[in-house]
């Protein structure tokens, strides 16, 4: 049987590498052992992970939904219940770092298919990915470069995938490139365009099409950092992907996402990172694998700078969303009422899914919480964690009763905060909830009466849980 502090580092592994998972599913995880549940979560399947007759008999739109909120609604599910939690986890992290937005595409499906395009292609090779997303008909579209031609460059896609998407302005405080690698990059990108679409009438919009027009391309030769040649947007992505500005980039926006928070993305050049241990590892890994990501989340993961990370992240509005649901067992694994309303929840705290505010996407850590948005994570968590019916918490307090006749405030406490992810909780923190336990006295199950006290007592504690600030990280 897994130890406490086993089932506290498996608790850890799958809030980071997926969206959280009830005491039952991290129990059965750790008997399995750490490295072996790492090996499953980075080989997933080839099937969706979804039930998808499920959600085609309720939605029969799922497949090609033109509605953002459908397509928003289907992405929520899956992080709620994909056995592929990881595969969903890095379609976020894309999602985060290579943003396009519903706002400008105006098209649900063409942010469907650039969602699953994440998912499919979001742990394999680093280059690959870049073609990926320099072909995809929603990025050409939103950063302009079907406006870009060889007679009037436009410059913006090139300058988005240099600073945004893969180099980032500098490091150490040096600059990775320059405004001629920027126009330089623009011209190696004319011609790749969109086909044009079929006139929405009718029948709705048609799928987006990438197209290359050679006639459209600028054929000039052109020098990129620092190597000149006739160079096609291939070229381009083939240099960017051997460049060590790229390893370490990557390397941190995993760092962020993964282990631990740091200073928004513009401020990289002058901050150095928090871990250049590992951000070299991970850099090494980068190039030894032939830029694979899957590799690079194997070292990530197996390194001691992951496992010692335990809440060292505040967690983004889908994880609170989408963790919450998976701990408390609701909307998992049927279709009912109510999940559109709930994929609506992560724009309320402050992330409004598959429309980041800019280019530049969300500001993380800290800057998840303020006044207006920690109401909304404070509530919506303290709601679902107190709704005893629920099987997730139904099995938490099934536990505490088997813990003995008789619990203690101090007992109860402790208990309740390991069952709510393995809490660490202050020690001022820790004091307060003792000292709200200690006003019903000692927890007892013996009669319904009782039994019934223990359980709105649990559901209460849970709920307090989930208002402090200890709640707020992951």
């Amino acid at each position: 049987m897994a130890g406490s502090n086993d089932i506290a580092l498996m608790a850890h592994l799958l809030r980071r590498a997926g969206f959280s998972a009830s005491r039952d599913e991290i129990e059965a995880a750790a008997a399995k052992g750490y490295d072996t549940v790492v090996e499953e979560l980075l080989n997933p399947g080839e099937s969706s992970g979804v039930e998808d007759d499920l959600m085609l008999r309720y939605h029969p739109t799922y497949n090609h939904a033109g509605a953002i909120e459908i397509n928003i609604q289907n992405w929520v599910y899956r992080m709620v219940n994909t056995e592929y939690q990881l595969k969903e986890k890095m379609a976020l992290f894309w999602h985060m770092i290579f943003c396009a937005g519903h706002s400008k595409i105006d098209s649900g499906e063409e942010m469907g298919r650039m969602i699953q395009m994440f998912r499919d292609k979001g742990m394999g090779n680093f280059q690959e990915l870049l073609l990926e997303l320099s072909t995809s008909p929603a990025m050409m579209y939103y950063l302009d470069n079907t406006e870009s031609h060889k007679v009037a460059i436009n410059e913006n896609y090139g300058r988005e995938l240099l600073e945004l998407f893969s180099m980032g302005v500098g490091m150490n405080e040096d600059f990775n490139y320059s405004e001629d690698d920027v126009k330089a990059c623009a011209r190696a990108f004319t011609g790749w365009n969109i086909a044009p679409p079929y006139p929405p009438f009718p029948y709705g919009r048609s799928p987006w099409e990438f197209r290359y027009d050679p006639a459209d391309h600028d054929q000039d030769d052109k020098t990129f950092l620092g190597q000149t040649g006739n160079w096609n947007g291939d070229d381009i992505l083939n240099m960017i992907a051997a460049n060590q500005a790229t390893a370490r980039f990557i390397s941190r926006h995993m760092y962020n996402f993964f282990v631990a928070d740091e200073v928004p993305v513009p401020s990289w050049r002058q901050t150095p990172p928090k871990d250049e241990g590992l951000l070299a590892d991970l850099e090494q890994t980068y190039f030894d694998s032939g830029y694979d990501i899957t590799a690079m989340l194997n070292t990530l993961f197996n390194s001691e700078s992951f496992k010692n990370a335990q809440y060292a992240k505040v967690k983004n509005p889908a994880e609170m969303v989408a963790g919450t649901l998976r701990m408390v067992g609701d909307h998992r694994d049927e279709i009912k009422p109510g999940m559109f309303e709930l994929s609506q929840e992560p724009k309320y705290m402050g992330m409004d899914l598959m429309n980041p505010p800019t280019v530049e996407g969300w500001h993380t850590g800290h800057e998840w919480i303020d006044s207006g948005t920690l109401v909304e994570r404070i509530n919506f968590a303290a709601d679902y964690l107190g709704r005893t019916e629920l099987p997730g918490v139904q099995s938490m307090i099934t536990r505490l009763m088997a813990q003995g006749d008789s619990l203690s405030p101090e007992q109860f406490v402790d208990s309740c905060a390991d069952l709510v992810g393995c809490l660490n909780l202050t020690e001022d923190t820790r004091d307060q909830l003792i000292a709200h336990a200690g006003r019903g006295g000692n927890l007892t199950h013996g009669s319904d009466a009782e039994r019934a006290e223990f359980t709105r007592r649990s559901g209460e504690m849970f709920q307090i849980i989930a208002s402090t600030s200890e709640f707020q990280f992951e």
